[in-house]
């Protein structure tokens, strides 16, 4: 496991640097004039003044090594990225990092629920659906799948508001009520994790906790639903290919029931591709996150997207965005990995010995 463990997290800052390259090249297909206007600092005195404009240009191209090569300038951008200098937004008129630090619990938070709830849920429904194959069980999960598939999240997102929301008013947006989210913000709420779930019992406050789930329904039910149905359906497929190999043939001859055979047997094979199918659409997920905060108005890291604006161009924030992102898809199929080789210790074992 140890080894395992180390040969994934040394994947990790290759996937980085090589992502990370790409995404500061795009930026450097800027022309130059246009990349010092965004450290240019928007005081009169230095706009009016052709001297001090000359002299403050020139000390931007020192500072941020712009008249330098491409790896050159990646390198001094590189350093900064991990010394926690993620560079100055004029859109947020603040540092990029800590604006990305103030939004991450709430998109953590929706990606935790919907990771605890897709992934066994995806798992049982596939299994269940393989062991009762072309019967009324089966075509009812795959009529779900399909659905849940070809409903993109926009248009799930907007008829959950209309029914629950508008009509029934049980389920609202937001990520608390706005009696609740006054409470949290005073200083009186102590925000342990930034999780509005938990936190809300740490501070005695379950009424905070309950609230803050019932406004995650949604949300997490719209990005749940494509990646249930996706797991679900390879989940399915991969068993009902195992249930045709000579080893479960091998175990109904020595008298195993059918439901032993599926779950003990041909469910432990075929979990393998299953947790590579969500490892692979982590990056989907984390698309569709964003997608479901700006509509259900969660305040995440979707946030800084709406704040981008054609006319108000900011390489710093825009950068930190994306290095956010590879970051998150990169953890999160760590993890995925990390849970595939504890269930399954046969895949540990043959991915070093590949190696």
């Amino acid at each position: 496991m140890g080894k395992f463990l180390i040969r994934r997290i040394l994947a990790i800052p290759v996937t980085f640097i090589i992502i990370t390259m790409v995404l500061y090249g795009i930026i450097m297909l800027t022309p130059i004039n246009t990349r010092i206007d965004l450290y240019m600092p928007d005081s009169p005195k230095v706009l009016s003044n052709p001297e001090i404009l000359e002299r403050t240009r020139q000390q931007i191209i020192e500072r941020y090594h712009l008249d330098e090569s491409y790896l050159t300038q990646y390198f001094y951008w590189l350093t900064g990225i991990l010394q926690g200098d993620w560079g100055y937004s004029p859109v947020l008129n603040n540092e990029v990092l800590p604006e990305i630090l103030n939004r991450t619990p709430a998109t953590l938070e929706l990606l935790f629920y919907c990771m605890l709830l897709y992934i066994p849920l995806g798992l049982i429904a596939g299994v269940h659906a393989a062991e009762k194959k072309e019967k009324g069980a089966d075509h009812l999960f795959r009529f779900f799948a399909f659905a849940g598939s070809a409903i993109p999240d926009f248009i799930l997102s907007i008829i959950l508001l209309a029914f629950f929301y508008i009509n029934l008013g049980w389920f609202g947006p937001e990520r608390l009520s706005i009696q609740n989210n006054l409470f949290v913000k005073s200083a009186s709420f102590t925000a342990y994790t930034g999780f509005m779930t938990i936190d809300g019992f740490l501070n005695n406050r379950a009424d905070i906790s309950l609230d803050a789930f019932r406004h995650l329904a949604m949300p997490v039910f719209t990005l749940c639903i494509a990646q249930w149905a996706t797991l679900g359906r390879i989940t399915r497929n991969a068993t009902i290919e195992e249930m045709n190999k000579d080893y479960i043939n091998a175990a109904r001859a020595r008298g195993l029931s059918e439901k032993r055979i599926v779950w003990n047997h041909a469910f432990q094979n075929a979990l393998g591709p299953a947790l590579n199918s969500s490892a692979l659409t982590t990056a989907m997920l984390i698309t569709n996150v964003f997608v479901v905060e700006r509509i259900f108005n969660i305040n995440g890291i979707s946030e800084m997207i709406s704040m981008f604006g054609p006319s108000v161009p900011d390489a710093a924030a825009i950068l930190g965005f994306g290095v956010y992102c590879v970051i998150l898809v990169l953890l999160l199929m760590l993890i995925l990995d990390i849970l595939q080789a504890v269930l399954l210790p046969r895949t540990r074992k043959g991915t070093l010995e590949n190696a």
